[in-house]
């Protein structure tokens, strides 16, 4: 008789509608021998049943936290969604995402799904602890968001901002080590939160998006009864525009409305500049 195989994407879809484990899904898959409908009783006969009947609820409140190692070579930002701001606000609800963020911090796990399975104390998953919270609590609770930046040492290190009530956190590294150019990161890490940049330079921002600001500016040229044959050139300047809004380097400094972010680090230090950024917030 064959092994029953249960692919990742079962074991995702399940998850995604009950909010059990990842482990839990795939072990009441097995038990079910493959059938969904009957994975879901066995997560309920667990006493998963809460999160079965919240499953649909949106869970767009919640809290974000950053860190940063003590060697400043490693950064992590968390987001652990909720359903209600009360929740969100909950001293229990922050210390979790707090503990879930150190552990994250500790472990640098690939994915997300990887960082649900990191041990929580020694006795339960992180997956199994925000069940549990969220049983006590009566309310959808998920971990939504995780990233991570990593420079080696000597080669830079990374900075992070968390803005005020935990609704955003970011993660800055930079080029240049020192604790002279910290100030720099943080306020590079703020830029990130109020600006929102979609990439670090116009070489970041997916091609999709540059395709379809092409055809937006073509449009609008149109509608302005500008002939054809002009059409690309002058999409290609509404390009450049949108480029000077959404990328970081080239974004104008919040703090110093004459200069660029870019050059606001080369004020500093000539060679200094951003190598990467994770910008993670609710809504």
């Amino acid at each position: 008789m064959s092994e029953l195989v249960i692919s990742a994407s079962d074991v995702k879809n399940l998850r995604d509608q009950t909010g059990a484990g990842m482990m839990d899904c795939k072990k009441a898959l097995i038990e079910a021998e493959g059938d969904f409908e009957k994975a879901v009783e066995v997560l309920r006969k667990q006493g998963q049943k809460l999160s079965v009947k919240r499953a649909d609820r949106e869970a767009k409140e919640g809290a974000v936290i950053a860190l940063v190692s003590h060697n400043k070579n490693k950064g992590i930002v968390v987001r652990l969604s909720c359903e209600t701001d009360f929740v969100a606000k909950n001293d229990g609800f922050v210390e979790l995402t707090k503990q879930i963020a150190e552990i994250a911090l500790k472990e640098t796990p690939a994915t997300i799904d990887d960082l649900l399975n990191c041990s929580f104390d020694g006795k339960i998953s992180i997956a199994e602890k925000i069940n549990e919270y969220l049983a006590a609590i009566g309310e959808k609770i998920e971990l939504v968001s995780y990233e991570s930046i990593s420079t080696n040492a000597g080669e830079g290190q990374v900075l992070s901002y968390v803005h005020a009530g935990n609704r955003a956190g970011v993660i800055v590294a930079l080029n240049l080590e020192g604790p002279q150019y910290e100030e720099a990161g943080r306020n590079v890490a703020m830029q990130v939160a109020a600006m929102k940049p979609l990439a670090l330079d116009k070489d970041g921002v997916d091609a999709s998006i540059v395709e379809k600001e092409i055809e937006i500016g073509k449009e609008q040229a149109r509608a302005e009864g500008k002939p054809e044959a002009m059409l690309e050139k002058i999409a290609l300047g509404k390009l450049n525009k949108f480029y000077q809004e959404n990328t970081l380097n080239s974004q104008t400094y919040v703090k110093d409305g004459k200069m660029s972010v870019a050059e606001y680090l080369q004020s500093l230090h000539k060679d200094l500049k951003v190598t990467a950024f994770k910008h993670v917030a609710l809504g």
